[in-house]
């Protein structure tokens, strides 16, 4: 004997569908429901508005929210949230705002997700003022705000530059019973470091570490970026070797960012240390790897050593792009070596790779660089006539 399906195997069932994009086929899951005598409950109905929100847009979304009312199922704080988030992001936020303010007078009491879907859309779209009041409001109901209403404050005040703002809405949260999270410190640690200002970065680093609120290896990557860019490489290196002891693995590109830093300020050995470093951890260089040590080799004059790392990327199965190729003619040409740059210009279209306009610069400078100045400009009116060089790129390099 079979048994009949349930509301709650079919809820499972429209929720694969509509999880999948499969609207259509929900729907006629629903008539078969209803021809069964299996009555949808107010989730079933909340999914399918889920779903057709976000396929067919809020309009077809509401025709199914007056057919639920007149089969006798009410909505419920859950599937007005949906109809609301779909309303904000189809831009339409002064009708959400009037949906929000409506829902008691259709017996349902808007929670703090209503009112953070609100709050996100009033922030991303620059309303600070209504953001101000619709949380003013919210406490004055009695509706506590979450971690999650602050993180949307914190993170529009970190965007417009009003850090001594985010800050203060920071040190609020605690008094409202909410802990900071690592998404309450992470805008404030980027928007320290957009700004440069490296100290304040590093010392909100320590104070969330403080409060037992560690960063996630995303935060390290955007802090050591900042550091190396801003000239700090060694600040970032102790950073870097005190990743494991905090509990926060390094990934390929916290090497990457660390490994170019060192390069870009001539600390090429300190570079090829982190490499073997991170190959020792098992982890592979990619074509960013190589580019950063190699250009960093090159410019310290070590163009044999570049080279022969240059042919151990290739046997270990990672392609070299046009960065890497430049990388080792800028090298050849810097040692006055344009012939052995020009051979290796071969072998790179030899290998498939596409010169770039900045792979002719190099060489055209180089042979100037050689005092062959007639040979070069030859050069670089050929190339410009071909189609290989811009005008405006061919102009900068006569000026030089």
């Amino acid at each position: 004997m079979s048994v009949a399906p349930d509301v709650v195997t079919y809820n499972t069932i429209l929720r694969t569908l509509c999880d999948s994009g499969k609207l259509k086929q929900a729907m006629e899951v629903l008539d078969r429901q209803l021809q069964r005598e299996c009555y949808p409950d107010v989730i079933t109905y909340t999914i399918l508005i889920e779903a057709t929100c976000k396929e067919s847009g809020v309009g077809q979304a509401m025709k199914l929210l007056d057919e639920m009312r007149s089969k006798g199922c009410y909505p419920d704080v859950v599937t007005f949230n949906v109809l609301i988030n779909g309303i904000c992001k189809e831009g339409r936020l002064d009708e959400a705002i009037k949906f929000l303010n409506n829902m008691p007078s259709y017996g349902c009491q808007p929670n703090v997700v209503t009112h953070n879907i609100i709050l996100r859309s009033m922030c991303s779209t620059g309303r600070w003022m209504d953001a101000e009041r619709l949380l003013a409001d919210m406490l004055s109901k009695g509706c506590s705000p979450s971690v999650v209403t602050f993180n949307i404050l914190i993170n529009f005040l970190c965007r417009r530059g009003l850090l001594g703002r985010a800050i203060d809405v920071l040190e609020k949260m605690p008094k409202h019973g909410c802990t900071p999270n690592s998404l309450s410190y992470n805008p404030l640690l980027h928007a320290f470091c957009k700004e440069k200002k490296m100290d304040r970065a590093i010392e909100y680093l320590e104070i969330m570490a403080s409060r037992g609120c560690y960063p996630d290896i995303v935060t390290y990557n955007t802090l050591l970026t900042a550091l190396c860019k801003d000239g700090k490489v060694d600040v970032a290196v102790e950073i870097l070797n005190q990743l494991g002891s905090k509990g926060c693995s390094p990934v390929l590109i916290t090497y990457n960012t660390v490994i170019d830093g060192l390069s870009k300020s001539g600390k090429s050995d300190c570079a090829v240390e982190l490499f073997e470093e991170m190959c020792r951890k098992g982890l592979k260089p990619d074509t960013i790897t190589y580019s950063s040590l190699l250009g960093g080799i090159c410019r310290e004059g070590r163009v044999d050593e570049a080279i022969e790392i240059f042919h151990d990327m290739e046997g270990s199965g990672v392609r070299p792009n046009a960065a890497t190729y430049n990388a080792i003619m800028l090298g050849l040409c810097k040692a006055q070596q344009t012939g052995r740059a020009i051979d290796f210009l071969a072998y790179m279209i030899g290998n498939g790779c596409k010169p770039t306009e900045a792979t002719y610069t190099i060489l055209i400078e180089g042979i100037a660089f050689e005092g062959l100045a007639e040979e070069a400009l030859e050069l670089l009116n050929e190339l410009c006539s071909k189609g290989f060089m811009k005008k405006s790129s061919a102009e900068k390099v006569a000026v030089k």
